[in-house]
């Protein structure tokens, strides 16, 4: 029970991994994080290329405090928070403690469950079968949505519709399918340039 407890506060949390790298996508692509990744999720993409994480019971229940711990090591004074799907969990008390460090905090969701934590950045990536929560979308910084497909291109309009007009709007292509949507990426911007690309280069880069 005390266990529950921790983990309803967000005392403890199914930690996947934890490390220090550079941000491969999005708006602060190239910029040193520390990464710290939670297990759990339950909007299962098909073409998620990091499955281990949707189970939380396959991923330790570590200290919340020594996960921060861990962070305020770090030199960059980042944490990237990702699953998974991080707002499965109680993210406050977490990113309360980061906050103590002066440490800015950086959050990677689908928007699928409500908001948690107090966050410097929030990249919203959503995904068509767990679409996001109305509430989200004013608090996104940045709209990154995957193009798999032709008819994604819809979609990331329809999510663009409802997000502020501050918000960056990102397209990046599916991994498995770069060469295939990357020349169609880049025509649809060109024809519509309030969007920009995202690449993930931490793939390119070979890097975590």
């Amino acid at each position: 029970m005390e266990q529950e407890q921790l983990l309803k506060e967000g005392k403890l949390l199914p930690l996947m991994e934890e490390f220090y790298s550079l941000q491969g996508e999005g708006t602060h692509t190239g910029k040193p994080a520390w990464f710290i990744r939670i297990g759990g999720c339950d909007v299962g993409c098909r073409w998620c290329d990091v499955k281990e994480s949707w189970i939380a019971d396959y991923h330790p229940l570590t200290p919340t405090d020594d996960i921060v711990a861990h962070a305020a090591d770090c030199p960059a004074h980042a944490v990237v928070v990702t699953g998974g799907e991080p707002l499965n969990f109680n993210l406050d008390y977490l990113c309360s403690k980061l906050k103590d460090k002066q440490i800015k905090t950086y959050l990677e969701t689908s928007g699928s469950e409500p908001l948690s934590g107090e966050w410097d950045w929030i990249c919203l990536s959503p995904k068509t079968n767990a679409p996001p929560l109305k509430e989200i979308f004013e608090l996104a910084d940045e709209l990154k949505v995957i193009i798999h497909n032709e008819n994604d291109f819809a979609w990331a309009e329809a999510n663009a519709r409802l997000v502020r007009p501050s918000c960056r709007l990102l397209l990046q292509p599916e991994w498995s399918q770069y060469k295939t949507v990357i020349p169609k990426i880049v025509n649809y911007i060109l024809q519509n340039p309030g969007w920009a690309v995202s690449l993930q280069s931490h793939k390119f880069m070979r890097i975590p």
